[in-house]
């Protein structure tokens, strides 16, 4: 069974973390990973950057302009990824925008991940119909989930279709912008999370957008299954560096 399906069955709630693959610096890469799951992390969301990322906030934006320019591209990822089983057994996401995906060659892009060990993909840009009629075959050749995202606006018939396909959990976008930290949720996102959660959906959810303290974190997992975290830990990494890493998740995780 894929990894990222042996966590969701776990009692807990669970924190996935995202950060950028080749920030703060180019080869910060791995000790992130590893440290992120020495800290009790459940799942790690690594950000292949783009020059063009539309659903990113300013603080995900400006990590990945410093990781272009530090000279991280995908062959410089799975490059650095290709032992990254030997020292972490967490499940491992990509997310990234189809554009460099493509360039690499999708079935190749798959393939790499699957030797490598990374059990799923989310791609914002790649809308659900496309995946379902020309790409789903070849994720399911190399095992890998593909993470499908709604938000507030998306319909009860389209989320109910992207719950039919999905073979992973749900990545449920907590509202209509793009990433960045919030202190609270007010009652406008309240009411989504508790509209998603009524719908008894197979996919559990796990959302994302906004989550970046302990508040938040408990706010979000009382509806959902976990929740990610990205620009305040991109933060954290910016102002701390990669030896802090275990104050961080500690502060998310209190209780």
């Amino acid at each position: 069974m894929n990894r990222i399906n042996n966590k969701l069955q776990e009692s807990k709630k669970l924190l996935s973390i995202y950060f950028t693959a080749g920030f703060p610096t180019l080869t910060d890469t791995v000790s992130i990973i590893e440290k992120l799951e020495k800290s009790g992390v459940d799942m790690i969301e690594i950000g292949l950057p783009f020059s063009d990322p539309l659903a990113d906030g300013p603080t995900i934006q400006a990590s990945s302009t410093t990781a272009l320019n530090n000279g991280m591209t995908t062959s410089v990822l799975f490059d650095q990824l290709k032992d990254i089983r030997k020292t972490v057994s967490i499940p491992l996401i990509i997310m990234g925008y189809f554009n460099p995906m493509m360039q690499y060659g999708i079935e190749e892009f798959c393939k790499k991940c699957a030797e490598i060990g990374i059990d799923g993909l989310i791609i914002p840009d790649l809308p659900v119909n496309e995946y379902n009629d020309n790409f789903k075959v070849i994720f399911e050749k190399y095992g890998l989930i593909n993470v499908f995202l709604i938000t507030p606006q998306t319909s009860d018939e389209r989320i109910k279709f992207i719950d039919e396909i999905s073979n992973g959990f749900i990545y449920m976008v907590s509202s209509a912008s793009v990433t960045g930290s919030k202190n609270s949720f007010g009652a406008v996102q309240n009411e989504y999370f508790k509209r998603i959660s009524a719908m008894n959906l197979k996919a559990p959810q796990i959302i994302g957008f906004g989550i970046s303290n302990a508040a938040t974190f408990q706010q979000a997992t009382k509806f959902a299954k976990g929740a990610i975290i990205g620009s305040a830990f991109v933060n954290h990494l910016s102002q701390n560096g990669v030896n802090s890493i275990d104050k961080f998740v500690s502060a998310i995780l209190k209780d």
